[in-house]
């Protein structure tokens, strides 16, 4: 795992690189092996919030038809609920820090 140093000098590196005009595509393995593992866990992160809510809504569907307990789809509910507001808040801590990054001055 890269230190906070190294992960400075990377993206002075990138801002280098922006500034010279390079592609934004040209990197190296580590840098591929990194980013692969970062949007594999957002992916999975989001499946994972997809299948939460289907089971609750799954559920709520039994319970109209008396064929679920009513504890767990009130469980379930909470859960996709919860889910919910977690994927909300990393969505709006990734805009805010994109919007941080916007405002650096090059």
């Amino acid at each position: 795992m890269p230190t906070p140093a190294q992960n400075y000098i990377t993206a002075v590196k990138a801002y280098n690189s922006a500034a010279r005009g390079e592609p934004t595509h040209a990197k190296t393995p580590a840098n591929d092996i990194q980013q692969g593992e970062f949007a594999d866990l957002v992916k999975s992160a989001i499946k994972e919030a997809v299948r939460i809510g289907e089971r609750s809504e799954n559920l709520s569907i039994q319970s109209i038809s008396d064929k679920a307990d009513i504890s767990k789809v009130v469980t379930a509910v909470s859960e996709a609920e919860l889910t919910l507001q977690t994927v909300v808040t990393v969505r709006d801590k990734v805009l805010e820090a994109y919007k941080e990054i916007m405002r650096m001055p090059i």
